[in-house]
């Protein structure tokens, strides 16, 4: 495949590697000033990428034609689905930052430029097919994140978070980097198909070491039990709008990606790893949910939240199947859409003077203030919760069918049992905002971009959302088989 195929087929990097360089310039140039026009360009940016995803995840496309620079990179229609949520939840960061900061006094004309290089990092994960582009994507996300989390340099917290993020991130990179090594020691080779061959036979010790390290370096860019111990504290620690990015764009490409290297490069091995993956999946729902319910920080409970929703996410991957893989999809999809309009919410949580809420007394008899937010947050917590008609059940639902079409009707038996315990303290969301006696703490006025992506958010996990599941279905079924065409 010639140079001009594979350029044509990085189109999407390219616009957003070239609107970052240019944007950087404008940030040194004209500095925080411009910190709001860069942040509408680099929306631009991220939404003329997503429009060159169309025909790749429309037509399906896999296969060798979707190959660049000698197998190094897969522009497939899995990768297409997986950037075009990560874009989106990009663009809805960065609508809700400006007025943020500006409220703060801390405008950083920086922060959308490392949001599209982290993009740009996310987009090369998702599309690797060799573990060293995986690597240099991953690093590129990662230290663009780190950044982020600390970009409030005079605020305590944010600068904790930035230094744990940046300590254990380091850690998981080396974890990562290790397993790596020993996959290419023990089969002379870092391409995933080239791997895949090499492992097609009997697993070795070695090989088998190389897997569950790699593996374990994945888990902690998902949040996944047991190495999850960083996400409630940076969470709660970084600025509301960076924590509104970790939860939603970095979650997919991870997932994404450790789709693609358990089902690409060690789908001929499932029995060795899937055992792991169920572990880690039960975990992660059980210890996600036990560990919410004494939160009253509202960023901290939903960190739980995600460590919780993404063992739902992992039983899909346990099940090692383009069915299971689909449902991965259509809950990722689900699960922007209700971490997304969830944060948001709580960035709406403030009075007049722009002070941020972030605990349980602070929400108290809500809906007696401002009850359009309180509805609307009473919708999101329902559908994180799993409760009908609400699109969150309809995520989980797939999941367990595809585990009991899989025959592992005990372990869907098990992720439903557990699911009931998270239902405690989203109910508490409810409970406290329209029972308790109000405490009158919520009064300032949202912007309007706050309140339409809340109120997209919310309609999407309404009954109104289901319109979209033929359409999802389709497209999430076409992305997965591309995972399972070399199998």
């Amino acid at each position: 495949m010639d140079y001009a195929t594979s350029l044509a087929l990085i189109a999407p990097e390219i616009t957003l590697g070239v609107a970052g360089l240019i944007l950087l310039l404008v940030a040194a140039w004209a500095g925080d000033k411009a910190a709001r026009l860069i942040s509408i360009l680099a929306a631009a940016a991220l939404f003329g990428a997503g429009i060159q995803l169309f025909p790749t995840l429309h037509d399906g496309l896999m296969g060798p034609d979707t190959f660049a620079f000698g197998d190094l990179f897969r522009a497939d229609a899995f990768a297409a689905f997986a950037k075009a949520l990560i874009y989106l939840a990009s663009i809805g960061c960065l609508m809700v930052a400006p007025s943020f900061f500006d409220r703060i006094g801390a405008t950083k004309a920086e922060y959308p430029v490392l949001i599209l290089f982290a993009a740009l990092g996310m987009s090369i994960m998702v599309s690797a097919s060799d573990f060293l582009t995986l690597y240099v994507g991953l690093e590129l996300n990662s230290l663009a994140a780190y950044v982020l989390a600390a970009i409030l340099r005079n605020d305590g917290k944010s600068s904790e978070a930035g230094l744990k993020y940046f300590v254990l991130g380091g850690l998981a990179s080396g974890i990562l980097l290790y397993g790596i090594s020993l996959l290419y020691g023990f089969t002379g080779a870092t391409s995933f198909s080239a791997v895949a061959a090499a492992l097609s036979g009997e697993l070795g010790t070695g090989a088998l070491f190389g897997l569950i390290f790699v593996l374990s370096g994945l888990a902690f860019k998902i949040a996944a039990v047991p190495f999850h111990m960083w996400t409630p504290d940076v969470y709660e620690g970084a600025p509301t709008p960076v924590t509104t990015f970790f939860a939603t764009a970095p979650k997919v490409a991870a997932v994404a990606l450790t789709a693609r290297v358990a089902l690409e490069v060690f789908g001929n091995q499932s029995d060795a790893w899937r055992q792991i993956v169920i572990f880690a999946a039960l975990a992660s729902i059980v210890v996600g949910a036990l560990g919410a319910i004494g939160q009253q920080n509202l960023k901290r409970l939903l960190a739980y939240s995600s460590i919780n929703n993404v063992g739902f996410i992992l039983l899909g991957l346990a099940v090692a199947t383009a069915a299971g893989a689909s449902a991965m999809l259509v809950y990722l999809f689900i699960y922007v859409a209700m971490s997304l309009g969830s944060f948001v919410a709580l960035l709406m949580l403030r009075d007049d003077e722009g002070k941020l809420f972030e605990t349980f007394a602070d929400i108290s008899g809500l809906s007696t203030t401002r009850p359009l937010l309180a509805w609307s947050l009473l919708l999101l917590m329902f559908s994180l919760a799993g409760i009908p008609p609400l699109l969150g059940f309809y995520s989980k639902f797939v999941v367990f069918q595809a585990t009991v079409e899989a025959g592992l009707v005990v372990l869907g038996a098990i992720g439903i049992a557990a699911s009931v315990i998270g239902a405690f303290y989203y109910i508490k969301f409810v409970k406290v905002m329209f029972f308790d006696e109000p405490a009158g703490v919520v009064t300032g006025k949202s912007e309007t971009g706050h309140w339409v992506i809340l109120l997209i958010c919310t309609a999407i996990i309404s009954p109104l959302g289901y319109l979209l599941t033929p359409s999802l279905s389709d497209l999430a079924n076409k992305a997965a088989s591309a995972l399972f065409l070399a199998l």
